[in-house]
């Protein structure tokens, strides 16, 4: 019989404390609080995130069944919050808390998928940016008026296309528009930055990314008045129908970006769509920019996973502090998971594989690395008790 930690408890341990206990401190979080500190409120909403539970009610008659059960202790929570409490805790605590916390599992997750394969063979870091709304019910979350009728934020991540991990997060009312967000990133040099047409604003490109030694690679909109400076042979069954080098005409354009730039025009044969890509990287073959641009769809999945397997679709809290806590602790908990991936050794399995696996078999006393270890199962030759069988069949 196995007696150590229940699955659980594994995934916990890879909480900083230290680093924790400092942010903790720094906002006051844990202020004269009698039970519910800071770092049960983040295990108790981990599990709720892992567990898929729906509600407070659902988190309170969980966490009872555990006590009951005596699986509690073992989660490393100190008794069973009642709704009221988690629900208070929620709405007061600074949400700010969970936000560093973030941050400290994104230093800690990056360095052990740096050396993780990439599709395409190229040495510079890959990043996909994006946003994603999350819609909130108007009535009851006022403060996130969207439209007249509609509520909700956004959350603009960068992804490390390395791992498919998010180093960047910002939630932001819907209202705020995406490319804004470009303002907040630090830009690294020599990164190339896959950014949806949304975000072309020739301003930004040029001074946030371009003039910082940095790459873009995005669609260029339909509006886009330029002319061509030079035009290079390409392989067009490759997909690729023209790789030229354009500088805009249209003044206020030209005066926000006053440097060249390359176009690259591509055509999916299984779509028949035509895509014009544009960036200011000039070293990569035509294809190669089209196939990055097809490397920003990994965003995307990442938003459809967070949705449906973190649970931010109906929020615990009505307030724009719980609200943000719970997307916080969300992104927490997909990081603890990425730690412990790589410190567990585990593989073959995709995060998102495992974040399936893990939330039925959260309060087993089994090693994770057990769960995604395929057995090798011997099968034994026929020594000739089978002809048993085959005699009284005949």
């Amino acid at each position: 019989m196995n007696v150590g930690k229940i699955v659980f408890a594994q995934i916990m341990q890879f909480i900083p404390r230290r680093e924790f206990n400092d942010i903790v401190a720094k906002y006051r979080g844990n202020y004269r609080v009698r039970n519910l500190t800071c770092h049960d409120q983040l295990l108790v909403m981990c599990l709720a995130q892992y567990a898929d539970k729906n509600s407070l009610r659902d988190i309170e008659a969980s966490l009872n069944a555990l006590a009951v059960t005596h699986k509690l202790y073992h989660c490393g929570i100190s008794y069973a919050v009642p709704r009221n409490t988690l629900a208070k805790a929620n709405e007061l605590r600074d949400w700010h808390i969970y936000a560093e916390l973030g941050q400290v599992l994104i230093k800690k997750v990056r360095p052990l998928y740096a050396k993780d394969s990439f599709r395409l063979d190229i040495d510079n870091m890959v990043y996909a940016f994006d946003s994603s709304t999350i819609s909130l019910c108007l009535k009851l979350c006022p403060w996130a008026k969207f439209r007249k009728k509609k509520g909700g934020i956004k959350l603009h991540t960068q992804l490390d296309l390395r791992g498919n991990l998010p180093v960047f997060v910002l939630l932001t009312k819907a209202s705020v528009h995406d490319v804004n967000a470009l303002d907040e990133i630090c830009v690294e040099m020599g990164a190339i930055y896959l950014i949806d047409k949304g975000y072309v604003d020739f301003n930004r490109l040029f001074n946030v990314i371009h003039k910082n030694g940095a790459f873009f690679v995005t669609r260029a909109k339909d509006n886009m008045q330029y002319e061509i400076v030079k035009s290079m042979p390409v392989d067009k069954q490759t997909g690729v129908i023209s790789d030229e080098i354009v500088r805009l005409t249209k003044k206020n354009s030209k005066q926000k970006y006053p440097e060249e730039f390359r176009m690259v025009v591509y055509e999916d044969f299984a779509t028949g769509n035509l895509y014009r890509f544009i960036t200011n990287h000039l070293g990569y073959d035509a294809l190669t920019i089209a196939e990055l641009y097809r490397e920003r769809w990994n965003v995307e999945l990442f938003f459809k996973w967070i949705k449906q397997h973190l649970h931010i679709k109906s929020f615990y809290g009505t307030s724009e502090n719980a609200v943000y806590t719970q997307i916080w602790i969300a992104v927490c908990a997909f990081l603890l998971l990425a730690i412990a991936k790589k410190h567990m050794h585990i593989e073959e399995p995709s995060l998102y594989m495992i974040s399936q696996t893990i939330g039925t078999m959260l309060f087993e006393r089994i090693p994770i690395p057990e769960l995604f270890n395929k057995p090798i199962i011997n099968v034994p030759k026929d020594d000739g008790q089978l002809d048993l069988f085959r005699n009284l069949k005949s």
